[in-house]
């Protein structure tokens, strides 16, 4: 699937397991490994267009960034679909990443589409929620949100962009997101919605160990018993390399049987050259009421 880029955002480049990207009024220099092609701009266009290069040390994950004088460490960005306008703080982090993963542009739409032609305020649990954009689109349709994930300074990151986008009432939880959802159903809360972005490998709050691989299938299936009965959607996005979108597809069927269908696919971003990047695997349910109307 073809994300509709938010105006904020440009894919200039890709190639050399590197690219080039425009958010808002800054260019940034990261690596990519799904890039294994040649680049379509020589490189002095590419130190020329950069305002922020992000080197890689060989010893772990984390980097640094080189900037250029007039980059600034903070700055932002929107994205506008129907009546809602996201704002969203962005910066450089230790591990490339700058805040937002653009290509979860047409989830966001989903979920926002999904979540205001409901009748009834739809209750949303955001698994590994970041900062926060699949949280903030829900709660932008009226949801009522809970908002989890296991880095305290992500969620500060995540209040900020609640306080730009002019939203408010999102409950925020700093946990191992395996273990909150075992405890919810012992609570006996249950959701219309359950959006889940893992990612291949992390930690918890407690150092808790998070394997895609290991764990997915157990987080699946507590998930599964927090599904309201009578009406509910997922959507599942999978960022491992190799991973094809039919496992979300067998994830999503295996343990939520009663929704009425199910798209997959790829999430991919298209650069000047026409050349396709893609970036992860997306499985989501529709609702056992046809309550929505598809907005891409």
């Amino acid at each position: 699937m073809l994300t509709k880029t938010m105006n904020d955002y440009e894919l200039i480049d890709t190639g050399g397991y590197e690219k080039l990207e425009r958010f808002g009024q800054y260019t940034l220099r990261r690596p990519e490994p799904q890039a294994m092609w040649q680049k379509a701009m020589p490189d002095r266009q590419w130190e020329q267009l950069a305002d922020a290069w992000f080197k890689k040390k060989k010893s772990n994950e984390r980097g640094e960034w080189l900037t250029k004088p007039k980059m600034r460490k903070q700055w932002f960005v929107s994205h506008q679909y129907k009546d809602m306008k996201l704002n969203f703080r962005l910066g450089l982090t230790a591990f490339k990443h700058v805040g937002i993963f653009p290509e979860q542009e047409t989830s966001w739409n989903f979920i926002y589409d999904n979540c205001r032609n409901s009748n009834n305020t739809i209750k949303v649990l955001n698994l590994f929620a970041y900062t926060g954009g699949a949280s903030l689109a829900a709660t932008a349709a009226g949801a009522s949100v809970t908002h989890v994930d296991s880095v305290k300074q992500v969620l500060t990151w995540s209040r900020e962009n609640m306080k730009a986008s002019q939203l408010d009432d999102i409950r925020w939880v700093c946990d191992d997101a395996l273990k909150f959802a075992k405890r919810e159903w012992h609570r006996g809360n249950r959701y219309q919605a359950i959006i889940l972005d893992p990612p291949a490998y992390g930690r918890g709050p407690e150092g808790e160990k998070w394997q895609l691989e290991e764990h997915i299938a157990e987080l699946m299936g507590a998930c599964s018993r927090l599904a309201d009965e009578e009406s509910f959607f997922c959507v599942l996005t999978l960022y491992s390399m190799g991973f094809s979108s039919l496992i979300a597809e067998n994830l999503l069927k295996e343990y939520f049987p009663g929704c009425l269908e199910i798209e997959h696919g790829e999430l991919f971003l298209e650069d000047r050259a026409k050349r396709k990047l893609p970036l992860s695997v997306f499985g989501r349910t529709l609702k056992k009421r046809a309550l929505f109307c598809e907005g891409h």
